[in-house]
């Protein structure tokens, strides 16, 4: 019975330092700090601000998911950029952050959440482009595979080190990014791969200058900006839906977008405009 007792005593004790520390990411999180969110012409810039590696805590998974479920319903907002502060994209998930293991629950509502910080940017609405402005490791190389289009500067650098700290987690997103050989030696080795070779493999858009990272990627945000807002959630709908279907249902899923679409205003506008040769005026109807 005593020992019955301690047990049960100390299995309170887990669960309610759970809870404490949930309390404190979410007022963390709540405080938006740690990722600021810019809007101006139709572009949100969201920046993970959480020096000095802006490694990833409970408090930032919360934040990203608010922001970027914010810019999915934000009528003002068409396309989205993700970057980080100071030199350091991501530096993976914060490892003083780990969830109690002997907490019941713990380790699930950890999971949870992290799912979450990939797919709010993967289901976000908008268009997401990533501008990796230095080393994207483990959870931050995930960030990046959430993305829709990738820019990198020079000193970027890319890996899933997760075997190295006796984690094994990540296969999933590099496999959204690689091809099988390069894949896993990343994941059984936890390999580094320079973002110029990234580009030479065709995977990121660019391999910049730092100075000229996020003007880079402002560039094909604007062009984005400038088509129907409608017309673009439509696009991001099928791109995210057609991976996971075969050609002839991906085809047909997409046939029904293109009959819907063609029934908005944005649609006529953009053909008339056409015609008359001039710039279309979109107006998200």
């Amino acid at each position: 019975m005593t020992d019955r007792s301690v047990r049960y005593v100390g299995r309170a004790a887990n669960v309610e330092d759970r809870d404490v520390k949930i309390k404190q990411s979410q007022e963390e999180a709540m405080s938006g700090d740690i990722i600021t969110l810019e809007v101006s012409d139709h572009i949100a810039l969201v920046t993970l601000n959480r020096p000095p590696v802006n490694a990833l805590n409970r408090a930032m998974r919360e934040r990203i998911v608010s922001v970027f479920d914010e810019i999915s319903e934000r009528s003002d907002v068409r396309v989205a950029i993700l970057t980080g502060a100071g030199k350091v994209f991501c530096s993976g998930a914060d490892l003083k952050d780990r969830p109690d293991a002997t907490a019941l629950g713990a380790f699930h509502s950890h999971n949870r959440i992290t799912r979450e910080t990939g797919n709010c940017i993967r289901e976000c609405s908008k268009p997401v482009i990533a501008a990796i402005n230095g080393v994207a490791l483990g959870a931050g190389l995930g960030l990046m595979a959430s993305c829709d289009i990738f820019y990198a500067s020079e000193e970027a650098v890319f890996g899933m080190p997760e075997i190295n700290v006796g984690l094994a987690g990540g296969a999933a997103m590099l496999n959204t990014l690689f091809g099988r050989s390069l894949m896993r030696r990343m994941f059984f080795t936890g390999y580094r791969v320079p973002a110029a070779e990234l580009y030479r493999l065709g995977i990121i858009e660019a391999c910049t200058a730092s100075e000229n990272l996020i003007p880079e990627a402002m560039k094909v945000a604007r062009e984005i900006a400038a088509k129907s807002p409608i017309a673009i959630e439509y696009a991001k709908q099928a791109t995210n839906m057609v991976e996971l279907m075969p050609p002839r249902d991906a085809y047909r899923f997409e046939q029904n977008i293109t009959m819907a679409l063609s029934k908005t205003e944005d649609a006529k506008e953009a053909r008339q405009a056409f015609l008359e040769k001039r710039a279309p005026v979109f107006k998200g109807r």
